[in-house]
């Protein structure tokens, strides 16, 4: 299958989004999980990710290869821990056992995007076959809701729950369970009881900003409502424009945190993306183009640059996940893959 790139013009290439996709290739081991960074960790929000910026660049194999991995390491109830090691056995891979809500729920948005990327003669197989781990994942995600519906943050590994819900993490949840629900329809099935928990996390987010635990200096909590959709249209507008001078440093980026200069290229690309999908696509490619400060010769991104000493924060530290972000939000803008709209809410979606 032939595939075309996604490409923005003055901004980054066709070729760079080839490059910054066999750098990601480089990084996955032969068990198809994709670590941050050569012999590093790996969550699987992140690995998530990844896969599908893969998927966009046409490595459809790839994808689908880190896809099995997270089926085959999936617990029992559908969780995931939050950290693995690297390609030991199964018994000795966990680095961090909590388990992260958002993490576990995130699955549904990459299976949706994996089969929207497949080649029509077998998207209903590819949906078939990703449908019992993103119903798995969604049902335990959805067993840890507080008595106001929201879903907490994490579970210990000894099933201890935090007692709070974050607000970006909730703005996923509720994407990944619309993004469930659709992967669901594409199979002759309805989960109508996933849309309504959907609903009644966006109520919150708009009504009951107090109903999360304050993170409000990560500028996740800032773009994230919008990016997942949870806010829309002249709301999505506005929420953005206020946020611009709190987390923005023109030319350079978004900041992490609203109280350090510290920018992040993850994050500038994810906020490009939130930009994309309220349908301001100036700023949105401002935004992508910022990004050029931490690209590597190879396609490989520097996950940090704290200013104005303009030195890489964490020290050296190239992430996968940052590489990833930034095709994801290249082919938000052009809409080129068949999944970009999963990433638009400017637009229709249609079915999965």
């Amino acid at each position: 299958m032939n595939v075309v790139l996604p490409e923005v013009d003055g901004v980054i290439s066709a070729d760079d989004i080839a490059a910054s996709a066999r750098h990601l290739l480089d990084l996955q081991t032969p068990s198809g999980m994709i670590p941050w960074w050569p012999g590093g960790h790996c969550d699987p929000w992140n690995h998530v990710e990844t896969a599908m910026a893969l998927d966009v660049a046409g490595h459809h194999s790839a994808a689908r290869r880190a896809y099995d991995w997270l089926a085959d390491i999936q617990a029992a109830d559908g969780s995931w821990h939050n950290y693995y090691l690297p390609d030991g056995d199964r018994d000795n891979t966990v680095e961090e056992a909590k388990y992260d809500t958002n993490v576990c729920a995130y699955i549904a948005t990459g299976a949706v995007h994996h089969v929207r990327c497949a080649p029509e003669d077998v998207r209903l197989t590819t949906a078939r076959d990703m449908w019992p781990m993103v119903r798995t994942a969604l049902d335990w995600v959805l067993a840890q809701r507080r008595d106001d519906g929201l879903v907490l943050w994490a579970v210990t590994d000894d099933d201890r729950p935090w007692d709070y819900a974050l607000l970006t993490g909730t703005a996923s949840i509720q994407h990944s369970l619309r993004s469930g629900a659709a992967l669901a329809s594409e199979i002759g099935d309805a989960r109508p009881d996933w849309i309504a928990a959907a609903d009644h996390m966006v109520t919150a987010i708009v009504e009951r900003p107090d109903a999360f635990a304050d993170k409000s200096r990560w500028a996740m909590d800032w773009y994230y409502p919008v990016l997942t959709g949870a806010l829309q249209g002249q709301a999505a507008a506005d929420h953005l424009a206020r946020g611009w001078p709190t987390f923005v440093m023109d030319g350079l980026g978004v900041r992490c945190v609203s109280d350090e200069d510290w920018i992040t290229a993850s994050e500038t690309a994810e906020a490009s993306m939130a930009f994309a999908a309220a349908g301001l696509t100036d700023q949105a490619q401002d935004l992508l183009e910022w990004t050029r400060g931490h690209r590597c010769d190879d396609g490989g991104y520097w996950t940090g640059i704290a200013h104005p000493q303009g030195i890489t924060f964490p020290a050296d530290e190239r992430s996968s996940y940052t590489a990833a972000a930034v095709i994801l939000a290249a082919d938000a803008i052009v809409g080129t893959s068949p999944a970009a709209r999963l990433f638009r809410h400017d637009v229709p979606t249609g079915r999965a």
